[in-house]
């Protein structure tokens, strides 16, 4: 049963306990509210204001186990406040570990402050949570898949277009080693977990996936560089600096060009156009 008040004080008190640099939002000059303003954390939470004004003000329907993780990770609570506040909007907690997609306050903390550079975090499927306005720019929104095509992995055999976003010298790596991956992830989540319904679908669907999966290779990892390729600014040579979240199995990715090189002209010329073409 949902908490109507124990909910609202939560919330209240959370959202007065932020500031606006915690989140990633600037201050202003004339900022007077202690703490965030309910349109900041509504917009956070990817919902209405007044949705969000509601249940501070103990009014509207019982929120969604979906709206609830939204209104958590937009909070930036850790896992226990994120747990209390399923419990007092009237729903189990969801499970932790490898199969959340709640990311820890700190790595969101570091994640936020990244305006300037390419950047991401991703399950241990590589399944992207969250990108950076320049790491849209360079791969386009891969935050917005659903279902098994969340798993860059699994669009790798399934859908071409997600190939066209590398340099094809790097392609019978790419491929070896997200195979590599996938097996690691299964032999360590077992039967039933989500790595081995993606490999029991990709076995299914793709003859290239099951080549490569025969020949049960594990321990190939990613290089240091990856080349990308934009579709108006060619090759970019980034290198690829990862922060794990051991508790969560998530990474945060971050790249970042040679100074002085024609990569990091690029990326300079990637901040100025964004999602934009040159035509």
């Amino acid at each position: 049963m949902i908490d109507r008040t124990g909910l609202a004080e939560f919330l209240r008190r959370r959202r007065a306990s932020l500031q606006p640099e915690d989140v990633g939002l600037p201050r202003g000059r004339r900022r007077r509210t202690s703490g965030l303003r309910r349109e900041e954390v509504a917009s956070l939470c990817h919902m209405s204001t007044d949705y969000y004004s509601r249940l501070e003000q103990e009014r509207g329907p019982q929120p969604s186990e979906q709206m609830i993780a939204s209104i958590a990770q937009g909070l930036h609570l850790s896992l226990d406040e994120r747990d209390h506040l399923f419990r007092l909007a009237g729903h189990n907690p969801p499970a932790r570990g490898a199969v959340s997609d709640h990311i820890s306050p700190g790595l969101l903390r570091i994640f936020d402050r990244l305006h300037d550079t390419p950047a991401e975090i991703v399950t241990e499927l590589g399944e992207t949570l969250r990108q950076t306005a320049l790491g849209v720019a360079l791969t386009g929104d891969t935050a917005t898949y659903s279902g098994p095509a969340r798993s860059i992995g699994y669009r790798w055999f399934t859908d071409p277009a997600t190939r066209q976003l590398y340099a094809p010298g790097d392609h019978p790596f790419l491929t070896r080693m997200f195979a590599s991956g996938l097996r690691e992830m299964v032999t360590l989540r077992g039967p039933g977990s989500r790595a081995a319904y993606l490999a029991d679908l990709l076995l299914a669907r793709s003859e290239e996936f099951r080549e490569v999966w025969n020949d049960h290779e594990v321990g190939i990892r990613p290089h240091d560089v990856k080349r990308f390729v934009h579709p108006e600014l060619g090759v970019l040579e980034l290198t690829c600096q990862r922060l794990v979240d051991p508790d969560q199995a998530h990474s945060l990715l971050v790249y970042t060009a040679i100074p002085g090189s024609e990569s990091h002209e690029k990326l300079q010329l990637l901040a100025v156009i964004g999602t934009q073409t040159l035509h």
